[in-house]
């Protein structure tokens, strides 16, 4: 299957191509419709708008081509670079990304249930997203407040609040899932 041609424009991606983000966005949801908040079906109109995460990782696993203004390609490294200053923690945060993608796992960005990733089985409009999961670096501190409150928010929500623990050096993650029970 050839590459689809992507354009970076500041801090998103864009597939200008309807038929070629259907299929992207068929392929595993990736990015969002202009326009769609939640397509009920998987063939649209309009332009797809990735996140830099997952055109970075779209882009290691070879599926897109990405271009600048006056189709300068952009290289892995460049956009890899780009996806650092945007994210805190970037390293922490794509290697989990990357694991759950690889596990075949939906994964979205998080921010509005507070937390790095919304997490589907099944993906977004199919299903609410079962897990919220929070990144954390291994020697980062945790106060029970924190897990409370967004353990908390995860009932709330009715999703598993996941604490994610990537170690870069040997590249094990290790996942806490809280559930919440009544007493």
């Amino acid at each position: 299957m050839p590459k689809i041609r992507v354009e970076l424009i500041e801090n998103f991606l864009v597939v200008w191509n309807p038929q070629e983000g259907s299929q992207l966005y068929k392929t595993a949801y990736y990015g969002r419709p202009v326009g769609i908040p939640k397509p009920k079906i998987p063939e649209f109109d309009v332009p797809l708008v990735l996140d830099l995460m997952e055109g970075l990782y779209l882009a290691e696993t070879e599926q897109i081509e990405v271009y600048e203004k006056h189709d300068e390609p952009v290289s892995l490294d460049k956009l890899q670079a780009k996806t650092r200053e945007l994210y805190e923690e970037f390293d922490e945060k794509y290697a989990v990304y990357q694991n759950m993608r690889n596990s075949g796992l939906i994964v979205l960005p998080g921010i509005k249930f507070g937390c790095d990733f919304a997490v589907y089985k099944y993906g977004p409009g199919v299903e609410h997203a079962p897990y919220m999961v929070t990144v954390k670096k291994p020697d980062s501190d945790i106060s029970a407040t924190e897990i409370v409150k967004n353990g908390r928010l995860a009932t709330t929500v009715r999703k598993r609040f996941i604490i994610a623990v990537p170690d870069l050096v040997t590249k094990e993650i290790k996942y806490l899932m809280f559930k919440w029970f009544k007493a």
